[in-house]
């Protein structure tokens, strides 16, 4: 067995692998001599089938198994000793289409290897990291929205006209061309104006009215409705008004405190400024993250896999595409074209994948199999009553356990980063940070 170098130029490399007639065949006949002991052939004793007879009725497949064996070991060999590590699966062609039985195989490999990386001094890297402090501003905002949430608002009986955000507890039948239809009717039932939790236009149908009045509502269900046979078709509701409430938001107390699963307001305060504090630092870690990647992309350069970043570029443009076509559900549609743009940000992309991957190897980062576990456990809870379905979709799916590995990966090197590096604290407003997260997305 023979393996020539044809190519060396940048990070491609290309080999001619070469398996003489001879190799081919003492491996064909040492496969078919382990399998003699255990074939039956009538007319022979099992074990006792003569060789000439095992290679004329299995020759052939075994021939084929025999040299995809050493093309592989040879292939094998050879990233050993070479420490090559392509960057993508090898490519592998006959270079005689016409090769027949007795001939040499001879086989071209080519691939781009994954390139070499200088290990980065971490403490050049000077980072401001943004610390917000929840003040009572914040507090008090969040508690008025917790009092004015449906689950805190009561409502009180008013004499006066519905309007909007009052609750109308009413009786109504619906029907459609005079018949009433399933579903359609309720008692005592309490309803939000503006919750939009009816068909369209029926909720409108109840402002101005008083307890006490009967009103016919005309609506037309949606074409969408998931009832076929009311999807489009015009309904007339008679509504019997038992009573108008108006809302009435809570004290800010220890009443509505329980109401939130605290003992008492002041608990309810902690949550509140725990929670808006974990938000802070949630965002100020992606700032801080975003600006640790520009850094490293401006002090590390090395050489990119071309196929690497030309597949980046085209599912970039692919995806792009999709979102400015949200119409277009499949993949029927004209050829897509990366421009310089996306080629770009791919070389980005790849750039900081490899680094990343590179400098998590070095330091031997790990995603524990109990962090695992817990990832997989949140994304359960997306789907519930059929989380036994979802482990078992999780079990047999590789490349879904890898989709959700590499994030916890890439955040654990992160950290890794910011603790080796020069980072600074810096106390500022909420106004700030929150300016700081909206230049991240329009970018």
């Amino acid at each position: 067995m023979q393996v020539t170098e044809t190519l060396n130029e940048g990070l491609k490399r290309g080999y001619a692998i070469t398996v003489t007639a001879a190799d081919l065949d003492a491996k064909v006949e040492e496969k078919l001599k382990e399998a003699q002991p255990t074939v039956e052939m009538k007319g022979f004793r099992k074990g006792k089938v003569p060789m000439a007879l095992l290679r004329k009725q299995f020759g052939q497949r075994v021939m084929g198994e025999a040299m995809q064996e050493a093309i592989d070991g040879a292939m094998s060999k050879h990233l050993e000793e070479s420490g090559d590590r392509p960057a993508a699966q090898p490519e592998m062609k006959m270079a005689d289409p016409d090769w027949k039985e007795g001939d040499d195989v001879k086989v071209e490999v080519s691939y781009e290897k994954l390139p070499e990386i200088a290990d980065t001094d971490f403490s050049a890297i000077k980072l401001e990291r943004m610390v917000v402090k929840a003040d009572e501003d914040s507090v008090k905002e969040a508690l008025d929205n917790l009092a004015a949430s449906p689950q805190a608002v009561t409502y009180e009986p008013k004499k006066t006209q519905a309007k909007k955000d009052d609750q109308v507890v009413l009786d109504f039948v619906g029907k459609v061309d005079g018949v009433a239809f399933e579903g359609g009717a309720a008692e005592d039932y309490p309803l939000v104006i503006g919750s939009n939790s009816f068909i369209p236009g029926f909720e409108d149908g109840l402002l101005k009215v008083k307890a006490g009045e009967e009103k016919d509502i005309e609506v037309t269900f949606p074409e969408d409705y998931q009832a076929e046979n009311l999807a489009g078709k015009k309904a007339v509701f008679t509504c019997t008004i038992k009573e108008v409430k108006a809302p009435k938001a809570p004290a800010l107390d220890d009443e509505l405190a329980k109401k939130f699963g605290a003992e008492d307001l002041a608990g309810l305060k902690a949550q509140i400024t725990e929670r808006l504090e974990a938000e802070y630092t949630g965002a100020s870690r992606a700032v801080a993250k975003r600006a640790l990647l520009d850094a490293l992309d401006a002090a590390v350069s090395f050489e990119l896999p071309e196929s690497l970043v030309t597949a980046e570029a085209n599912q970039i443009a692919h995806q792009l595409w999709h979102e400015e076509n949200p119409d277009v559900q499949g993949h029927d549609h004209p050829a897509i074209e990366a421009t310089d743009e996306h080629k770009k940000l791919a070389e980005r992309r790849v750039k900081l994948g490899l680094l990343l991957a590179d400098i998590g190897q070095k330091a031997e980062v790990k995603v524990t199999d109990q962090e695992m576990t817990q990832a997989i456990m949140n994304q359960a809870r997306q789907y519930p009553g059929q989380e036994r379905q979802f482990f078992e979709f999780v079990q047999q799916n590789a490349q879904f356990r890898q989709q959700l590995q590499a994030p916890m990966f890439e955040d654990k090197v992160v950290d890794h980063i910011f603790e080796k590096a020069a980072v600074t604290d810096k106390e500022v407003s909420k106004d700030d940070l929150q300016a700081a997260v909206e230049k991240l997305e329009e970018e």
